[in-house]
């Protein structure tokens, strides 16, 4: 709701959580943003943090020795106030579900950079809150 990601490191004997970075998700300040969904790739290479207000999903590349993050970039949503959003279980696509405009936007992710682009795909569903895949 801070407008912030934190990686954080996990003592499985004590069973604690410790912060060990804390990034901003925006790339400049937007009065009234939070965020809504975190997300990793599959590949366990990128994370994904959705902006309510900034209307975009931000990029983290995970340094896969320390597991630190590293801001990517940010792709907007396609619509406004991403809810929610949801990565297949390949890690090809990201769908973002804009609840104040009513659609559902699919994009492709570069599996080389993790960003998310636009597929020119998108579904109008009204006040869209959660994406979910099922199993085949």
């Amino acid at each position: 709701m801070t407008s912030t990601v934190h990686a954080m490191t996990y003592d499985a004997d004590k069973g604690v959580l410790k912060v060990v970075q804390s990034l901003s998700t925006l790339p400049n300040e937007v009065k009234g943003n939070s965020t809504a969904e975190t997300q990793v790739h599959p590949s366990g290479k990128w994370v994904y943090v959705s902006n309510r207000g900034h209307n975009s999903v931000a990029v983290f590349k995970v340094d896969e020795a320390t597991g630190h993050l590293t801001a990517a970039g940010h792709q907007s949503t396609g619509g406004k106030t991403p809810r929610n959003f949801g990565i297949d279980p390949t890690g090809k696509y990201l769908i973002a579900a804009n609840q104040d405009s009513g659609n559902v936007v699919v994009f492709e992710i570069d599996q080389k950079t993790g960003m998310p682009k636009p597929t020119g795909h998108e579904v109008a569903v009204p006040k869209p809150v959660c994406v979910k895949f099922l199993a085949p």
